[in-house]
């Protein structure tokens, strides 16, 4: 066998192998893209899992009770009307009882370790100061009307006997403040996770 013969052979085996390396690896890395959206797949799933674990209930589910519960509440409910700028209650008064806004929008304040923090709007619907109501009734947070608005409030007086009366609707609202908690919690680490990002995106 001459030695242009053996030269060709190896020329020839050179460029298959060299023609499968570009396959090998599009293959590898297009198995790696796929397994990178299918992990962001679950991580998203297992997010919106959670979130729905967590995301607040509906008044109405909260407060079902009993025919002669509910009367007591509706009795004792108090409607109250303020313009903007006025505070609803100051963070560490005394917790009056629970307050579902109405209309308007309201901003929530508080004052940790000499720094103000605002924590997030409230809007009709939402369901303000369990922690207070449920715990110590010292109030976390200052609640301010951005807006004219209206709140309805349901006495502690009213809401001790309904809990006498009914204990789980104690337990439904000690659950639902855990879960605003968790939602308090995630929206902190998404910020969190938000900057770095924004950060790098400027740079």
């Amino acid at each position: 066998m001459d030695s242009g013969s053996k030269q060709t052979r190896i020329t020839k085996r050179a460029r298959k192998l060299s023609a499968s390396r570009p396959v090998a690896s599009s293959t590898r890395n297009r198995a790696g893209a796929r397994a990178e959206t299918e992990g962001e797949v679950t991580l998203q799933q297992a997010k919106f899992r959670h979130m729905e674990a967590v995301r607040a209930h509906p008044v109405a589910e909260l407060l079902e009770c009993p025919p002669e519960i509910v009367l007591l509440l509706n009795r004792s409910a108090k409607c109250l009307s303020f313009e903007a700028g006025e505070a609803v209650f100051h963070q560490s008064g005394i917790c009056r009882g629970l307050y579902l806004v109405i209309t308007g929008q309201f901003l929530r304040r508080a004052e940790r370790l000499k720094t103000r923090l605002t924590l997030g709007p409230a809007r009709a619907g939402d369901l303000v100061e369990l922690a207070a109501a449920l715990g110590d009734n010292q109030h976390t947070f200052t609640l301010a009307a951005q807006t004219a608005g209206s709140v309805l409030m349901l006495p502690m007086e009213a809401l001790n006997q309904a809990f006498q009366s009914f204990p789980p609707l104690r337990m439904r609202l000690l659950e639902e403040l855990a879960r605003e908690v968790s939602r308090a919690y995630n929206t902190c680490c998404f910020s969190r996770m938000s900057r770095p990002r924004r950060a790098s995106s400027t740079a």
